[in-house]
This record gives C-alpha cells, structure tokens and sequence, in this order.
C-alpha cells in the first residue's frame, strides 16, 4: 500500500547516509542496466533527448551541446566548480520524482523543441518569445555561483544565460508591476511527478515562483540556457531557467513557459504547501533555521567537512540593500 507523506514529513534517502560519489555511481550504473534492459545504451539514450521536436528548427541546440559564453569576471568565485557529473545527477526537479537522480533517470520525457514563453501581464508590450529567439536576445555571459538548496547542500556552478532584466525591459513593465511570477510546464506526460499522488508527494501544479520587481531588474538575476560551457540538460532545466544566487534553489524556477508580471505578490509552490517551511523571499539567512534542520552551516558536494553558511549566500555586499529596514528573520 502506497503511504503519502505530508510535504513536512522527514524524508531519508540514501545519499544521506552513503557517501555521495559512491550514491550516484552507484545510481548511474543501475540506470545503464535499465538502459541495456530496453535494447539501449545510456549514451544512445541521451543523444536522443534533445532532438527538436517536429517542426522545430533542426538548428536548435541539444541539451549538453557546446554552448559559448563570455567569462563575466565581476560575478565569479574563488572555489573550483563542481563537476558536470555532479550538477546533473543529482538534482532537486520534482517535476521528474522527489528523489535526486529521478531527474538524470526519467529526464528523456522533456521535449524541448519547440518552445515558446509567454511574457505578459502588467507590461506595455506583452509577446510570446520562442526560446531560440530570446537565447539571441542579448550576449550570453558565463557567471560562477554557488547554488544551494532547501537541505543545506550546495554546488558552484558556471551558468550561462544573461541578465532577466534584459527581457523584462524589452515588454516595458507599467508603474503598477510589483512583482515577476515564474509558471514551469504543465504536462504530465513530459513531467511524470505531476500525476498527482504517483510519488506520494504532490505539489499545486503547476509550478510557479515569484520575485519582487527589484529582485527581477538586480544584473545577479540571470535568465540561463546553458551550464558547464553547454545547453542546459532536461534534468537543469532546459531549454531555460531563472537562476537566482543569493536565494535558496527552489526560488530559481526551471522549465519556465510564462513570466507575468503582477500588482500582487504571486503565490508560489513551497509556499502553497509549506507556509511554515517555505517563505516569499527565501534569502539565504544562515541565522534562521530551518523548522526540521539548521542552516548555520552546508555542505559543498564532493567534499566530507560542512562549511559555514554565509548570507546571501556570500551576495551580501550586491543585494542586501535590496532589503533595508526588513526583519528578515520575519520575511524569511
């Protein structure tokens, strides 16, 4: 019989208590079993997610392509990023399963091709975009972060995409926009974790996210295409994301299909199912704890020893005025 579990509900999963590189070889090959198992190989079978869909551009970039992008030296970071095979196997995508290799295993499912955003709501020019089109829109620059997410863990990683701010002032947003809300795909059929109740786990599909306007027009706020020196894998978010660095992961939506901007603040996912876990603003804030953990301190994947969690996550002197006069331990 299946349990569902409550959204609060603690969860263990093996990489909690197996060391992580021996956790997600040990994924990896058991995916290349099931993969041999059908007739097929892991490498064929990842070769073929991110063919264009018909009636695509046969130009289109295929997830893990070479992607160029211009080092943006004023957003990098001293530590080394990790390796392609950590950010893209071990994600948080709830779209895909709450488990972390569920994205990298059932990621295939994701069409890519064609895609198109809708950008509207208080703005004076609204348009839908194909996705090839805003990946044109302006220079791709590469910047170095630390992503962290909601457990304390956390990865530098080499985005690529240029500011959201570029978008947003070409729509030209009206003196009554306050905030931008993120809407990821609704498609069961391409997401399997959106069949309500098959993981046990269910969000209010489909997935949105939001940012007060100033966040959203802040040059650290990037609309991202591409990882690592490559188009985004299905499993990060292709074809294009919101990446969000001083911000805990979950606020850096993925998938995106709609980008509206509003009077009101947007409700978003976490929030919707965990009020008391999952605030608005969700700034990293190591002197406010998690309701089930601390968050005083992370842990870089690929590394043993936890290391102090630093506000903003280390974005501090770029965004803190962003939040003058807030209570932030209230506006978590």
């Amino acid at each position: 019989m299946w349990v569902r579990r409550a959204p609060w509900y603690p969860r263990f999963r093996a990489s909690e208590i197996t060391d992580e590189r021996t956790y997600v070889n040990r994924r990896r090959f058991m995916a290349g079993l099931a993969a041999l198992a059908v007739g097929t190989t892991v490498e064929t079978a990842l070769e073929g997610r991110g063919r264009p869909a018909e009636g695509a551009s046969s130009l289109a970039p295929t997830p893990g392509a070479p992607l160029k992008a211009t080092r943006n030296p004023a957003f990098a970071v001293s530590d080394p990023p990790n390796k392609w095979e950590d950010v893209t196997t071990y994600n948080n995508f709830y779209e895909f399963g709450v488990e972390k290799d569920d994205p990298a295993r059932l990621g295939a499912s994701l069409r890519t091709r064609p895609w198109t955003v809708e950008v509207g709501g208080l703005v004076q020019k609204p348009k839908t975009f194909d996705v090839d089109d805003l990946l044109k829109l302006a220079p791709l620059e590469e910047r170095i972060y630390a992503l962290r997410c909601v457990e304390a863990w956390s990865m530098i990683i080499p985005w690529i995409g240029y500011p959201l701010s570029t978008l947003l002032k070409r729509v030209e947003p009206t003196g009554a926009a306050k905030y931008v809300e993120f809407t990821t795909l609704l498609d069961p059929e391409q997401f399997p974790g959106q069949k309500r109740g098959l993981f046990g786990y269910a969000l209010d599909w489909p997935y949105t996210e939001g940012l007060r306007l100033d966040e959203a027009l802040h040059p650290l706020t990037l609309l991202t295409f591409g990882m690592h020196g490559r188009v985004l894998p299905n499993q990060n978010g292709a074809p294009l994301r919101i990446v969000v660095p001083w911000k805990y992961g979950f606020k850096s939506a993925k998938s995106i299909v709609k980008i509206r901007l509003t009077a009101e603040e947007p409700k978003t996912a976490w929030n919707k199912a965990a009020s008391q876990e999952y605030g608005f603003y969700s700034n990293v804030n190591p002197a406010v704890d998690h309701p089930r953990w601390s968050q005083a301190t992370e842990r870089r994947i690929g590394e043993f020893r936890r290391r102090k969690t630093l506000p903003f996550n280390g974005y501090a002197e770029q965004v803190a005025s962003l939040y003058a006069g807030m209570d932030l331990k209230k506006s978590y």
